[in-house]
């Protein structure tokens, strides 16, 4: 069973619509990946593991520790390993109460 017309003029006119919409499937996909390409650059870097919020005065020391992504850090925080972690709070420097940066250690 053959759904296609029997004459070559019809049999063009249907290639000819194809490929110009075959060009335009091609054109559409294009945006797509582009759009995707853009979004991936877009997506911000994981939290890190491990940060230490500073004082507001001028001297920057560590008032709280937290787990990275904490939203209480605030702007006044910079990432530190797990070993600067373990040193501040041994050192004193409170723990945030929200993420609980101690229990996360190991450390009650």
């Amino acid at each position: 069973m053959n759904d296609l017309p029997p004459d070559v003029s019809r049999l063009r006119v249907l290639e000819t619509w194809l490929q110009i919409t075959l060009a335009r499937v091609r054109e559409q996909i294009a945006v797509a990946e582009q759009r995707a390409a853009q979004q991936e650059q877009v997506l911000p870097p994981p939290p890190p593991d491990w940060v230490v919020q500073l004082s507001v005065g001028g001297d920057g020391k560590p008032v709280a520790v937290h787990v990275g992504g904490c939203r209480s850090a605030g702007r006044r925080a910079r990432s530190v390993s797990r070993d600067q972690v373990m040193r501040a709070l041994a050192e004193g420097v409170e723990a945030c109460a929200l993420c609980r940066p101690d229990t996360e250690l190991g450390i009650f």
